[in-house]
């Protein structure tokens, strides 16, 4: 169910998933998404939860591909991050939304992992001297935006997917060189 809720996110978008719909393209009674999920907002709690947990896996992926240096997972994390929301940017878009709703709780623990790991960099970062120190978070969200910002442009095709490569490697290289100590 899950699948198809995504599938049908990516062409669609999120306020065209119905539960009815999605059982009728599993083939399943129309009352039968009900038994996993209490009403729509269930399915797309459980869709964001899910975003998160994928999200968390794809950048302790890339972490560990890079090493133990700061600069190296520095661009892998950021490469790695601008992939999922660039591939994934419907679900990246509803997972952003729905992250401090009322009663978003476990949204916002799924969402503490991938970011806590953005934050764990930031911090090894400060600690080898690369980066300044100071409120790691605040300098993260300076990160995040940039990067988010980045996706934005892509997803808005504001700018071709083709000069993602070499703004990354400027984002992040400029990113370094504004927060050095």
């Amino acid at each position: 169910m899950l699948d198809a809720a995504e599938r049908r996110l990516r062409e669609d978008g999120a306020e065209q998933l119905s539960l009815r719909e999605l059982a009728r393209e599993a083939g399943v009674s129309h009352a039968a998404p009900r038994r996993h999920f209490a009403d729509r907002q269930a399915l797309l709690d459980a869709l964001v939860e899910a975003g998160f947990a994928r999200l968390d896996a794809t950048l302790r992926v890339a972490l560990n591909v890079a090493g133990t240096e700061f600069v190296p997972r520095l661009h892998a994390i950021a490469a790695a991050y601008l992939k999922f929301a660039t591939d994934d940017a419907a679900l990246l878009e509803l997972m952003f939304a729905g992250k401090h709703r009322e009663g978003a709780e476990r949204i916002a623990v799924a969402a503490s992992a991938p970011f806590g790991l953005m934050d764990a960099l930031i911090v090894q970062g400060q600690e080898q001297g690369v980066l300044a120190a100071g409120d790691s978070q605040r300098v993260g969200v300076v990160l995040l935006a940039t990067l988010h910002g980045i996706a934005s442009l892509i997803n808005g095709s504001l700018l071709v997917p083709e000069l993602l490569d070499g703004l990354l490697e400027t984002a992040v290289d400029q990113f370094i060189r504004g927060a050095r100590p």
